[in-house]
């Protein structure tokens, strides 16, 4: 914790050994509870984080230590303990500004040293926050709260009016006594507002009872947001996809936006809070609980919920934009083929690129086959050129500007090509623009253009899309709902962690990557990607693991976090080609002497077959090791140098174009899925725009979150339900027609 003070009595501000013991054991209790995870794990895995190591690696090989705890559940961990510590942090602060104040009771101490929220712990502080000149403060200036608290005893004898005329004083600006009597009322106004208590009541009674009401700025207006124009819907029923939607459209100016709750039963709470019976003062105090409802609490209670609806929906976009990335960033790679990459454009030509099976770049190209130059026949000719010089198997097209264009003129090409194993397929492209535009992409093609780079990238998306899409920044590949819409430090943080997890569990080859791809890998930084990248240049391939403790400013710690996730194909040693940590290479040393193998079996059918019958419960203690370190290290040995991308389907490719009139309702098809949302699923089945599938189609039964049905990239067999030919929209369903 950055800060070393706290209250341990009065007057002491010291935070000894003791208590900081207590508030550790108080945050590792919290984070058990709330994640339903033994204290023992929790505990051992903030262990594990505070000695640096990564995600990553403790969730591939710290499984005995965490109980075999997966990213997921140690992120979670992570996120907890850092919100945890920085809100003890500022439970600290608190406590320091209130006690230099000489407000600090036991009561109020005890009160925020068990806040768990910082929600909270911001109510009890805020009576004692330096504010700005408020009708309070103005009154107190006057001299009127011995008044409030007269007000606040609530005689049952006197007269109100009478006790008013004391405080009258006109060189204070106190000219009568009902001005004095409003003042107090403006401090008891205030007062109630800052009360914890009530606050956290109201703001829950709000959540729970609040109604959003919208309406349009301009009815006549045509917009995106028309369904808004009057619309209502319970606060906590508003799902995620609304919450953002009408956020998105309050900020553009079309539409207003109020949280409607009804005021009756929170002036009912507030008055059994402050009234205690019968007095002489009971309506004045009834007015203040109106005016402190109506003018302070509700206002800044509304921010508070509307606050907090958004952030969960944030939450649930950026978990979709998530998932949706990682299944995409998993996409099987398309090995062993030439391709040629296209972005097509209308008035500035399809540039084009071949590239061979590793990547490499072989020739690029411009044609216009597309409006406004229509230039078929000299395209035509290009395009058969580059297919007959480079032996071009796969056609991979941008989904940009012209792109089902382009489809159109590559179908009739692979038509006339008859004889040839031909095949094209559309890709998304988004994100193509960003990395052509990056220094990166300058100093890898120095020499091209922008677009030129762009065809590039399309061609190797399909070769490898882990490999290139690493190379653009997480949010502008545009897999998700509302991107732009959400706290982008959150956003990225998130979307950092889901490329490291999946460049961490497909592996990388050390000799081949590049620094974009290596900087992902656990323990290491761009600089220590690009001192690997420049050893390999100065020194040659890496031919062992061990050669990466001679990367400058790769230290121990380093080493240990990366090593496990590097592929060194053609090394000395195979299991430098698996997924096997070198902290493990003398378990396997004493696996195969206990099978009575040698290393250069590994891949062999005999060793594959002895593998698969062994019991690991009964061998892990001879070997010397857990259970669960052993189970992985036997399956990276049944599968040498596997890429666990390749047991998913491979993406379809076709011949021919479907256009939008050669649908029919109740025709099957075979699609891709593109984008999963709160409400269904965007499909491509080959025509211009994506078809959706909403979330009442995806099964016969219940689905709580189109999630738990598509992820993006499974290829689906879908029935078309409905064509919109005016819209361009197809609305395709899941469930198999009787």
């Amino acid at each position: 914790m950055a800060k070393e003070q706290v209250v341990e009595g009065q007057g002491s501000l010291e935070l000894t050994e003791e208590k900081k013991a207590a508030i550790a054991e108080r945050i590792l209790k919290q984070i058990a509870q709330e994640l339903q995870i033994a204290v023992g794990r929790v505990k051992t895995t903030i262990g594990l984080l505070d000695e640096g190591n990564t995600i990553p690696f403790i969730a591939r090989y710290r499984k005995e230590m965490t109980g075999e705890l997966d990213e997921n559940q140690l992120r979670d961990i992570e996120e907890r303990l850092t919100y945890l510590r920085n809100l003890e942090d500022r439970k600290l602060e608190v406590l320091r500004l209130i006690d230099e104040q000489g407000k600090l009771s036991d009561e109020l101490r005890g009160s925020i040293e068990q806040a768990v929220k910082l929600q909270e712990v911001e109510d009890l502080y805020r009576p004692y926050r330096q504010k700005r000149k408020t009708r309070a403060s103005v009154a107190k200036e006057k001299g009127l709260e011995p008044l409030s608290v007269w007000i606040l005893s609530q005689p049952r004898q006197g007269d109100l009016l009478a006790e008013a005329r004391k405080y009258v004083n006109e060189d204070k600006g106190v000219a009568s006594a009902e001005d004095a009597v409003q003042g107090a009322m403006d401090i008891l106004a205030e007062q109630m507002a800052d009360d914890a208590k009530v606050r956290a009541w109201v703001r829950k009674h709000t959540y729970d009872n609040g109604i959003v009401r919208t309406e349009a700025k301009d009815a006549s207006a045509e917009t995106v947001y028309e369904m808004y124009y009057s619309y209502q819907e319970p606060v906590k029923k508003l799902p995620p996809h609304r919450i953002l939607a009408i956020n998105r459209g309050e900020r553009e100016d079309v539409l207003k936006v109020a949280l409607d709750v009804p005021a009756e039963r929170i002036h009912d709470y507030m008055a059994k809070q402050y009234i205690k019976g019968p007095s002489i003062v009971r309506d004045t105090l009834l007015a203040v609980i109106e005016d402190s409802y109506k003018r302070l609490i509700a206002p800044s209670v509304e921010r508070e919920v509307r606050g907090e609806m958004t952030e969960k929906a944030e939450e649930k976009a950026i978990q979709i934009f998530a998932e949706n990335l990682r299944n995409l960033l998993l996409q099987p790679p398309v090995k062993g083929k030439v391709v040629l990459g296209v972005d097509p454009a209308y008035r500035t030509g399809c540039k084009l690129a071949v590239v061979d099976d590793t990547g490499k770049m072989l020739e690029i190209a411009v044609t216009y086959p597309t409006p406004p130059n229509n230039k078929v026949v000299e395209a035509k000719a290009k395009f058969k050129q580059l297919i007959e010089k480079y032996g071009v198997e796969l056609i991979v097209i941008g989904n940009g500007t012209a792109s089902r264009e382009t489809e159109q003129f590559v179908a009739d090409l692979i038509g006339e090509l008859k004889g040839r194993q031909l095949q094209y397929l559309i890709v998304s492209e988004a994100g193509a623009s960003v990395y052509s535009a990056s220094k990166l992409a300058a100093a890898e093609f120095p020499e091209l253009d922008v677009a030129e780079r762009s065809a590039i990238s399309i061609a190797r998306r399909l070769q490898d899309p882990l490999a290139e899409l690493v190379k653009i920044e997480p949010k502008a590949i545009g897999v998700g709902q509302y991107q732009h819409d959400v706290t982008q430090k959150r956003l990225d943080e998130s979307l950092t962690f889901v490329v490291e997890s999946a460049v961490n569990h497909v592996g990388v080859d050390v000799n081949t990557a590049s620094p974009s791809l290596l900087s992902y890998v656990s323990g290491v930084n761009s600089t220590l990607a690009k001192n690997i990248v420049k050893y390999r240049e100065e020194n040659g391939k890496f031919t062992s693991r061990m050669q990466l403790q001679k990367v400058p400013r790769l230290g121990a710690k380093a080493f240990e976090q990366c090593v496990g996730f590097m592929r060194i194909s053609e090394a000395g040693n195979p299991l430098d080609n698996t997924p096997i940590h070198p902290e493990s290479y003398d378990v396997v040393d004493k696996l195969f002497r206990e099978l009575k193998l040698e290393l250069s079996q590994l891949g062999s059918t005999e060793l594959k077959q002895m593998l698969s019958e062994l019991r690991v419960e009964e061998l892990a203690p001879k070997l010397g090791v857990g259970v669960p370190t052993l189970r992985d290290i036997i399956d990276s040995l049944q599968r040498p140098g596997r890429d666990p991308r390749e047991e998913l389907p491979a993406p379809i490719f076709r011949t021919d174009v479907l256009q939008l009139e050669d649908l029919a309702p109740g025709m099957e098809l075979k699609g891709t899925v593109r984008n999963v949302i709160d409400f269904g699923a965007f499909v491509d089945i080959g025509i211009k725009n994506d078809g959706l599938v909403h979330i009442s189609q995806l099964s016969n039964s219940f689905v709580k979150h189109p999630m738990d049905v598509v992820s993006v990239g499974d290829v689906v067999t879908v029935w078309v339900l409905s064509v919109d030919a005016k819209k361009g929209r197809v609305s395709l369903t899941m469930k198999k027609p009787q």
